[in-house]
């Protein structure tokens, strides 16, 4: 019988999502299986955590990671912390802050969307002033807005937070690992993330944190939380001391994600966030000599996700066709506003390396000449 497995090729990653995984964590994921309430196991999950905490710069107890992508750590945060009713201010300057208002709204909450222009930060002062008109239970941005590879100024945002009731909620699913992250230092609530961006996880798990003042917020809802599977009340109990069965948990990937969070701690968070810098500022340079124009500016550019504005008479999915057919690397278009305008190309976690920007900046030159 034929097996379509033995045909997949291997590409270099160079899209929003998901990187390249390094040999070791495919190693780890093909590691004998152990029951989920296996005491090896549980060692294994603890200290997960602990190097969770360590990379979101956290003391928080509940860092754990989820079962499911970045977009059920998303669903998490919401379905836990919002109840019908609640005001809800969402800051919108991309496709995933539209997700966020969509997830708020289906939840009932009377939701308050700040929108900005695509490609340009989150306003701070624009803000202030809406906080200052209306009182909000949760406030919610995208740290790394990977569709359009702007950084968003969460750490300013959180100081207008600090001392309020409000929660605020981040999205870092494309931040963590590829720049810092400080959860406590930021006064952030609740955070949410995935593995397989800056990580070089496969997909398949998401890192949430809750602050005391979330787990407050979650035990004094006045209705059950409507999603069983992401109740992070019995998600907690499972990975707390107490071990109470829940779900049966995604052993062999939280073995990946343990080897992934393992390279990136001994390789040093600040050696890990500035191969992202080197290697994101030698793409910009390569493209640049092209004479593509970069969609954000400077100050604002994620160095894991960079985004150009194709050139003008170029059929950008022809380009994207031809690198992935005969170069073998995948890049990614635009979304929303921005389709057909720009190319977004990952340097994340493992693919963050100068042979891999070289190889790439070389086979556009040929796609596009």
């Amino acid at each position: 019988m034929n097996n379509l497995l033995d045909g997949i090729e291997e590409v270099l990653l160079m899209g929003p999502g998901p990187s390249s995984v390094p040999p070791q964590v495919y190693e780890a994921i093909g590691k004998k299986t152990l029951g989920h309430l296996d005491p090896y196991f549980l060692k294994i999950m603890d200290e997960l955590k602990e190097r969770l905490r360590t990379l979101l710069n956290t003391k928080n107890n509940l860092t754990v990671p989820i079962s499911g992508t970045g977009s059920a750590g998303m669903e998490a945060c919401f379905v836990n912390l919002v109840e019908p009713g609640d005001r809800a201010l969402i800051l919108v300057n991309g496709v995933f802050g539209v997700r966020m208002r969509e997830v708020a709204s289906r939840l009932g909450a009377n939701v308050d969307a700040l929108e900005f222009t695509w490609g340009a930060p989150v306003a701070v002062a624009d803000v202030a002033k809406k906080l200052g008109e209306t009182p909000y239970r949760i406030v919610a941005v995208v740290h790394a807005e990977t569709s359009t590879g702007v950084r968003n100024p969460v750490d300013e945002i959180g100081a207008l937070l600090r001392g309020s009731d409000t929660i605020y909620l981040v999205d870092t699913v494309t931040s963590l690992g590829g720049i810092e992250v400080r959860m406590d230092d930021w006064g952030i609530d609740a955070l949410y993330s995935g593995t397989q961006k800056c990580l070089s996880c496969p997909p398949g798990l998401a890192p949430l944190s809750f602050s005391e003042k979330a787990m407050a917020k979650l035990g004094a809802r006045k209705s059950k939380v409507p999603n069983w599977y992401l109740d992070i009340s019995l998600i907690a109990n499972y990975w707390g001391q107490n071990r109470v069965y829940h779900h049966t948990a995604p052993v062999n990937m939280t073995y990946a994600l343990y080897q992934a969070l393992l390279l990136i701690l001994e390789e040093g968070t600040e050696k890990v966030f500035k191969r992202h810098l080197d290697n994101h500022l030698l793409l910009v340079k390569g493209l640049e000599e092209m004479g593509l124009r970069m969609v954000v500016e400077k100050p604002w550019r994620l160095p894991m996700l960079n985004t150009a504005y194709c050139p003008e008479g170029i059929d950008e999915l022809a380009v994207r066709r031809r690198l992935r057919n005969e170069f073998k690397i995948e890049i990614g278009g635009g979304l929303g506003p921005l389709a057909g305008k720009i190319w977004r190309i990952g340097l994340m976690g493992h693919t963050a390396r100068k042979e891999n920007v070289e190889r790439f900046l070389d086979a556009l030159r040929k796609s596009i000449s």
